[in-house]
């Protein structure tokens, strides 16, 4: 497949101005506000912050295993070497299915051409998540993670992934290189952190 051209990081200087600042400036008083409230909404809503963290401050390389919906296994060895996207999602989130077509879309974009993507599944069964597929067309797979929170444990001590949805770039390495908090609503500022994490590498 074609590498189409690479976007500029400019072009996202407006979008990730909030949230350049890594994990100092965090969402945690608006998440509490939002639990305090209720509202019935199942879910704690992200505000679409976006924080890029350049290579030299990125921790150590996320390790991690998990049992995806089909029952097989899945690693973070299975995707050394390449830029990884990691989804945290779950069937009745309003959020998680807004972006889900845009995640497919991206996630063709990028397959075979230096990007997979994983997602997280953090509270149905597989039989949820299978129908939810089904439903969005999404051709990659999902840790099942509402039993022992093995994911949401491995990727607590790097950037913490603290409201549902949440969007995570991983390195070659294993390290994450970028999050975007909440709904991914400009599916060309994900294309481009993608990129940019694919360049690092030459």
């Amino acid at each position: 497949m074609t590498r189409r051209p690479r976007r500029s990081t400019a072009a996202l200087a407006g979008a990730v101005a909030l949230g350049v600042a890594l994990t100092g400036c965090s969402t945690s008083d608006d998440l509490a506000r939002q639990y305090t409230e209720g509202g019935n909404k199942g879910y704690i809503a992200g505000d679409g912050s976006v924080t890029e963290i350049p290579v030299e401050e990125r921790g150590d390389p996320v390790v991690f295993d998990g049992t995806v919906e089909d029952g097989s296994t899945v690693s973070s060895a299975d995707y050394a070497g390449e830029v990884l996207v990691v989804n945290f999602w779950y069937a009745s989130c309003a959020p998680c299915r807004a972006e889900a077509p845009d995640l497919k879309d991206i996630s063709e974009q990028f397959a075979g051409d230096g990007a997979s993507f994983l997602g997280v599944n953090v509270r149905d069964q597989a039989a949820s998540a299978i129908a939810f597929n089904e439903s969005y067309s999404i051709g990659y797979p999902s840790v099942m993670d509402v039993d022992d929170g093995g994911m949401q444990l491995a990727f607590s001590g790097n950037i913490p992934p603290n409201a549902v949805p949440t969007t995570l770039v991983l390195d070659g390495s294993g390290r994450v290189a970028a999050r975007i908090l909440g709904q991914v609503s400009a599916p060309s500022i994900l294309e481009t952190l993608i990129e940019d994490t694919i360049a690092e590498d030459g």
